[in-house]
């Protein structure tokens, strides 16, 4: 399921500019580490709003995929 969810941000990004509000945490969470710099900060705006609204399974991912990105 991971995997669809990455092939689905990787296709919006080909097609266009990500719309990052419109999509879900977890989707969020997967692009963790691969978003550009020049979009970087629309994102952490975003993510960081986001935060809050995390489940338990949400918070779990996100701390994985930041420190993955961080290496």
């Amino acid at each position: 399921m991971r995997w669809f969810f990455v092939w689905i941000l990787a296709l919006n990004l080909v097609l266009g500019a990500p719309k990052y509000e419109s999509m879900s945490n977890e989707e969020l969470i997967a692009l963790i580490g691969y978003v550009k710099p020049q979009e970087m900060p629309k994102f952490t705006e975003v993510l960081e709003s986001r935060k809050p609204t995390f489940t338990p399974k949400e918070k779990a991912q996100y701390e994985r995929n930041l420190a993955k990105a961080k290496k």
